[in-house]
Order: structure tokens, then sequence, then C-alpha cells
């Protein structure tokens, strides 16, 4: 406002302070000042890598894979192969873990909660779209076995 006062007066100048460039670097400075500690911002890290990885897979991955069936075979059949026999569990694990994400996340503000229910939601999402390829279950039952013993 004082810019545009001076403007109209006639008595605007050019000076260092009134320059964007100063505004800029005043913001920075501002956000250069935080208040996490490092072992906080390493503690965080891993919790909010594991999140982008999440969310890119399932919301970018998902829709697309989503949008390619619903078009191919139409949403009720979609539906319908949900809640097959071979099918059901995952899809209702899947179900419930969002649920679960979003109660612990708003509800319960527990993020090591949450973040739990998102790694259970991500390998129940995982067993669903395995259930597509055939053989690919008893192969990953066979690999953690042979992993395991």
């Amino acid at each position: 406002m004082d810019k545009l006062r001076r403007a109209l007066n006639g008595n605007e100048r050019c000076d260092e302070e009134s320059g964007i460039i100063t505004q800029v670097d005043a913001d920075f400075t501002v956000m250069d000042q935080t208040t996490l500690s490092w072992s906080t911002r390493i503690k965080e890290r891993p919790c909010c890598i594991c999140c982008v990885l999440y969310f890119r897979q399932h919301y970018f991955f998902s829709q697309v894979k989503c949008k390619i069936t619903c078009f191919l075979m139409g949403p009720f059949n979609q539906f319908k192969k949900m809640f097959a026999s071979t099918r059901i569990i995952a899809t209702i694990l899947v179900f419930v873990s969002i649920g679960l994400t979003l109660f612990a996340a708003l509800h319960l503000h527990n993020p090591g909660l949450a973040l739990l229910f998102i790694i259970i939601q991500s390998l129940a999402m995982t067993w669903y779209s395995l259930s597509y390829i055939p053989y690919a279950r008893d192969a990953v039952k066979k690999t953690v076995e042979a992993c395991i013993t």
C-alpha cells in the first residue's frame, strides 16, 4: 500500500528495501528458521518416504488400473470380481485398513499407527492385485517360505 501511495504522490524511489529480490530473500530467511531438531528430522524422514512411495503407488497406479479395467469390463463386473471367493479377504482387508488408517490419522492423531495401517493396506492391495496374475500368489508364497526356512 505504501508503494502505491508513493507512486501516486510521485515520491517513488528505487531503493533495495522495496525490491522484490529483498522480499523473496526475506521470505527464505524466515523459512530457514525451523524448529525441528536434527534427530526429529532423521526420525521423520523414513515415514515421509514411505508415505510418498505409498501414495504414488497406490493412487497413481490404482487409478490407471481401475480406469482401464472399468473401461474394458465395466464397473459392475469389476465389483463382482472384487468380491469373488479368491479375493474377498484381500478386498475386505483393503477397505478395513483404509478406514483404520483414516481413523488413526484423523481421530487418534497417531502417526505410528497410521503408518502401520498404510503398510497393511499396501500389502493387502498387492495381494489383491496378485490374484489377477495366474500362479502369482503361489510363487510369492513359495518365495516367502524359502526365505523363512
